[in-house]
């Protein structure tokens, strides 16, 4: 066996001893493309991760009431691991379940409640539709009828989609189901345009439908789960209730048409692209059978959206909608997805990782966390009568910063409770401080915050760190830019 011995001269900075078979692997072309991605990763990530887990470990050993110290420890860790994705997603949220359980941090009828959420059923059923619109080759056959609205233009391609996605988002009032409609026939029509897995566009448009299935709609009263939560909240604790038009004229024309303008520019300039003009689309020939298949899949699924539009008439969840579309489709000689696809259709561990996202926020709430992470962010943030706009900054910063730690759909949970104290603090209406949260948790920086932006991703076959490249500077330009011009909407309409 070879001798590998390694001298290294710290003057020159060279090694003048045979390294042998470790000089051959470290001279490997795949090794030397590796290295600048390993020091990116020890530079950025490796280094937020360490500080991460130094101080979690504080927070674990630090005196503190309950379990307060190891919540909290534990919940860095897991945000922290999800932000970086050093870890595949599923793999931290077993990590997560693993060290919530076996210390006795929780109980598993809290960190195990979001495996009986009607968000998890939603995706399972979202992804059965997905494979039916995308088998079946209904969705082949949408993107041919979309084709000449889009033409040969990239830019008219994410803008249509983008417009469909919102538009849908007054009639369906589930984001994973808009998404489950919308992305496979996105994703069909990016093919017949020449746009090949991996390449920009693709990536773009996934990216511009995702969002649009979900961003848009927080400024929709019923189209959003964090939207209703706030509004039963509300009603709980203060007896108020918020009016669907006067909801809508004070969120949407920012947070609705603004945001999703800025989506798709910023789409268009991190994702460039263009579509051959030069391509002919030739629709591939169709038998009677498939077109009976279509057929029936179009049916259900027009039945689906119907019975989703009237959900406050017959009273039937939207979750539990999708599993009878779910079943529909599934069944043989009736629907386009045979049993024996169903584990390759749902990605199981995309449903583990929106279980613990959800087990996230219920750690978050019993154990005392959100309240402390509430009261903080007051403590920090500047609330004065005299400072109108200001304040009107620090309460969106609160929100969104809240977003962080207990997920969107959370922030409602922490923050209602607390809303008639920033009143007070703050010189405004209740109304209007609790309209703040709005502002805030439509801010998205990470995937894991809003589970549909992990399906989306998921339901289109990019990757899901595409989307981050476009939510960070989209959560800067909320900030810096729709922020003051919601202040500016918000005076016109009266509210401060």
């Amino acid at each position: 066996m070879e001798l590998i011995v390694l001298r290294w001269d710290w003057k020159n900075g060279t090694d003048h001893a045979p390294v042998g078979l470790l000089e051959t692997l470290m001279n490997t072309d795949a090794i030397q493309r590796l290295k600048p991605r390993l020091a990116s990763a020890l530079d950025a990530r490796g280094v937020f991760l360490v500080l991460a887990l130094i101080t979690a470990l504080g927070l674990s050993i630090a005196p503190a009431s309950g379990t307060l110290g190891p919540s909290a420890a534990v919940i860095l860790v897991t945000l922290a691991l999800w932000s970086t994705g050093l870890l595949p997603p599923f793999l931290t949220s077993l990590i997560f379940f693993a060290a919530v359980l076996i210390p006795g941090i929780a109980t598993p009828d809290i960190i195990f409640a979001g495996f009986g959420s009607a968000a998890i059923w939603l995706i399972v059923s979202g992804f059965v539709i997905g494979a039916a619109i995308t088998g079946s080759g209904l969705g082949a056959g949408l993107a041919s009828r979309l084709t000449p609205l889009v033409g040969t233009s990239y830019t008219r391609l994410v803008t249509v989609m983008t417009v469909a996605a919102m538009l849908l988002g007054f009639i369906m009032p589930s984001s994973v189901g808009r998404a489950v409609v919308l992305i496979p026939i996105g994703m069909a029509l990016a093919e017949q345009s020449g746009l090949k897995p991996g390449s920009n566009g693709r990536i773009g448009l996934a990216v511009a439908l995702t969002l649009a299935c979900n961003m848009p709609s927080f400024a929709i009263l019923p189209s959003n789960i964090p939207n209703m939560i706030l509004a039963g909240s509300a009603e709980n604790l203060y007896g108020l209730h918020f009016d669907y038009t006067s909801y809508l004229a004070l969120h949407y024309p920012v947070l609705g048409i603004a945001k999703s303008a800025l989506t798709i520019i910023l789409v268009l300039v991190l994702f460039p692209d263009r579509i051959d003009s030069t391509r002919t689309l030739v629709p591939a020939p169709e038998s009677s059978a498939n077109r009976a298949l279509q057929r029936r899949v179009a049916l259900i699924l027009g039945g689906t959206l119907l019975l989703w539009m009237s959900d406050t008439i017959h009273g039937v969840g939207p979750a539990w909608i999708g599993i009878g579309t779910a079943v529909l489709l599934l069944l043989p000689r009736i629907g386009a997805v045979a049993p024996r696809d169903f584990n390759a259709s749902v990605d199981f561990g995309m449903i583990i990782f929106v279980a613990a996202a959800l087990g996230v926020g219920a750690l978050v709430n019993t154990s005392g966390l959100g309240t402390v992470v509430g009261q903080g962010l007051q403590s920090v943030l500047p609330l004065d009568p005299e400072h109108g706009f200001i304040n009107f900054l620090s309460l969106t910063l609160i929100s969104g910063l809240t977003g962080l730690i207990t997920t969107n759909p959370g922030v409602p949970t922490v923050l209602t409770p607390m809303a008639s104290e920033l009143a007070s603090a703050a010189g405004m209406s209740l109304d209007a401080v609790l309209m703040t949260q709005v502002v805030g948790f439509a801010t998205v920086i990470f995937p894991y915050q809003v589970a549909p932006l992990v399906l989306g991703m998921q339901l289109s076959g990019e990757k899901l760190r595409n989307v981050v490249r476009v939510t960070i500077p989209l959560a800067l330009l909320s900030h810096g830019l729709l922020v003051p011009l919601d202040w500016l909407w918000w005076r016109f309409l009266g509210w401060i």
